[in-house]
């Protein structure tokens, strides 16, 4: 159930879709395979005509993995409760430290509640609209600390957690359907099973949130699983289709469907990084959700162990042998 190994191929699935999706980041199609000479094979700097990118080098992380390890940095220090104020103040502390304003790291939606935050405002009249990914993007080492029959103790968890920056119906449910995926892939559930957990982990967290007109991330993964079971064996079709059909754009409705469709058609952690990458547009903030669950499923001893150690290497402030050992020590 929640074995270290699994633990770590969380983190590391997180952190090694994060980077190897970075240097593509909101890029369409096109340009990737332009840019590329045909697709990304392996880890590689941010160009510097990606004006996102560019602030990192190969190997390296973006905000998708720092916001998940600041948020277990804020529960670590309080017990695991989750307490808004602590939590904010290690996301503000990491913001700062990277010059995330000054250098445009930070989503929309995040930005956006953190500055009403830092000038003294509600930031509750953003949050209950918030409609882009940075609930789920950091969200998947929550789902870790769980097992398949604490479902309801999970999803609160999740509320408790996203609400600091996204408090819509379409952020708690994309937010738990990661965290969902996550700890039924922990208790290695067969893949169906997984997508089962993972829609009802959807439908509690959507009874958390503000509504919207927002497209349902239930309806959307849905249709990600059905062109999943079409395109079986036909990579380059089923990544076209989800780019198409479901989007890969910065919108919960969007990115987190597709993510958790291309974990289950890709099965495996390199699979998984390597076709979000390519796949055109928010592709290191699909690649750290869809490889997380897929690194939950397999664990950090189906991951090449020259990426681990690059991962290592290129991320020096966090060591995912110590946070691993605090979440299993969650109870």
């Amino acid at each position: 159930m929640r074995s270290k190994d699994k633990v770590l191929g969380v983190l590391y699935g997180q952190a090694i879709g994060d980077a190897m999706g970075m240097p593509s980041e909101l890029w369409p199609v096109e340009k990737i395979r332009d840019q590329f000479h045909g697709k990304i094979t392996t880890f590689l700097d941010g160009p510097d005509n990606n004006d996102i990118a560019k602030n990192f080098k190969k190997g390296q992380y973006t905000d998708d993995t720092n916001q998940a390890l600041a948020i277990l940095d804020g529960l670590i220090e309080n017990n695991w409760r989750p307490d808004s104020k602590i939590l904010v103040k290690h996301i503000m502390a990491w913001a700062e430290s990277v010059g995330a304003w000054e250098n445009n790291i930070l989503g929309p939606s995040s930005k956006a509640a953190l500055t009403a935050l830092k000038d003294g405002k509600d930031p509750r009249p953003i949050t209950d609209q918030a409609l882009t990914n940075g609930a789920g993007m950091r969200i998947s080492p929550i789902g870790a600390l769980f097992n398949p029959e604490e479902l309801e103790r999970l999803v609160h968890m999740v509320f408790e957690i996203t609400k600091i920056t996204h408090s819509s119906d379409v952020s708690i449910s994309g937010a738990s359907m990661i965290a969902g995926a996550v700890t039924a892939a922990m208790a290695d559930q067969n893949w169906d099973d997984v997508i089962d957990f993972a829609l009802r982990a959807n439908d509690v967290g959507f009874k958390f949130g503000a509504p919207t007109w927002a497209a349902k991330t239930r309806d959307r993964l849905e249709l990600g699983i059905n062109i999943a079971q079409k395109d079986k064996g036909s990579d380059e079709k089923f990544s076209q289709h989800i780019y198409n059909l479901i989007g890969t754009g910065t919108m919960i409705s969007e990115s987190i469907p597709a993510a958790v469709s291309i974990a289950y058609y890709c099965r495996d952690v390199q699979k998984c990084a390597l076709m979000c990458a390519n796949l055109g547009g928010d592709t290191d903030t699909i690649g750290a959700m869809a490889t997380a669950i897929c690194g939950a499923k397999n664990g950090k001893v189906s991951i090449p162990s020259e990426w681990i150690k690059l991962v290592d290497q290129q991320n020096p402030q966090h060591d995912f042998n110590e946070y691993a050992d605090k979440i299993l020590q969650f109870k």
